[in-house]
């Protein structure tokens, strides 16, 4: 019997198996929905459904660069015993590589590595690992020159924070310090104009109300506020920041002194923005005792 992508996306749905292991239950089963159910569970590749609700906080960046492109990506699991695996490890390496030849997310998502798409291999690494992980985000960046930079690598090419940096001149050397600094500093924005409008109006809309606070004259208040702004661009984006390797310049006065223009960087920390559910470990134990 012909199967349907239909019944393939119920039964994914049902066990978050892979497409094509889906497929084959559904095969094997002659379109059986709750047999093929059985017979990903037999072959442990249903696991993935019970995982799939778990906070996966931890994990990797991994980066790549190929001539003038670069990419990032993180890749989550839920503890990081796992981002010590070498098996976990290695399936980043590859998605890190396929990302070079994909435009976005969606594509990477579907990218073929080794026979099976990079969504398919992360629920097939769920069932065999037994930890819910994702692919969470990609970046890319292209130019003339591109570095890139892990902090506190665990492995070639990968760890907790990830940086690319593109330049136009200078050198390899110099644009590691830069990817350094970006690391420790995590800039907001390369510069004004590439800052987020709204936080920039909302810092703005902060310090006036500071500034009135003192009663001081309008005229003085207007000084004041162009100040707090204009310290505060210069703590928030990269070019305007005081770089960590000379102090004493900014990081936009280090590139003109390296004979680099800096055109662009990404930085990924694993985990930012993702809200951790915190349990004590007590009611952790009390719940696996309960099952």
């Amino acid at each position: 019997m012909a199967i349907t992508a239909a019944q393939v996306k119920e039964l994914r749905d049902k066990t978050g198996a892979g497409m094509m292991d889906a497929k084959k239950a559904l095969t094997e089963n002659d379109g059986d929905m709750d047999a093929a159910v059985d017979w990903l569970r037999t072959k442990g590749l249903a696991k993935a459904a019970k995982k799939s609700g778990r906070t996966a906080a931890e994990g990797l960046v991994a980066v790549k660069v190929d001539g003038g492109k670069g990419v990032a990506v993180e890749v989550n699991a839920e503890t990081d015993f796992v981002a010590k695996n070498a098996e976990f490890q290695e399936m980043v390496g590859k998605i890190a590589e396929a990302a070079l030849g994909a435009a976005d997310i969606d594509a990477l998502n579907a990218a073929d590595l080794g026979g099976k798409t990079v969504a398919d291999t992360i629920t097939d690494k769920i069932a065999t690992i037994g930890e819910n992980m994702s692919l969470r985000r990609m970046a890319s960046i292209e130019g003339d020159t591109v570095v890139s930079y892990v902090h506190n690598a665990m492995t070639d090419g990968m760890g907790k924070i990830g940086v690319l940096v593109a330049l136009k001149g200078g050198d390899e050397a110099f644009g590691k310090q830069v990817a350094m600094h970006i690391a420790a500093t995590n800039p907001a924005a390369l510069n004004e104009a590439e800052l987020d409008a709204s936080v920039v109006d909302k810092e703005r809309q902060v310090q006036i109300d500071i500034a009135k606070e003192s009663g001081k004259p309008d005229n003085v208040i207007e000084k004041m506020i162009e100040g707090r702004m204009k310290k505060y661009m210069a703590e928030v984006t990269l070019l305007g920041q005081a770089f960590v390797i000379n102090p004493d310049l900014t990081v936009e006065a280090a590139a003109k002194e390296a004979g680099a223009e800096i055109t662009g960087y990404v930085r990924l920390e694993v985990g930012e923005g993702i809200e951790k559910k915190e349990e004590d470990f007590a009611a952790e134990v009390a719940k696996a005792v309960q099952g």
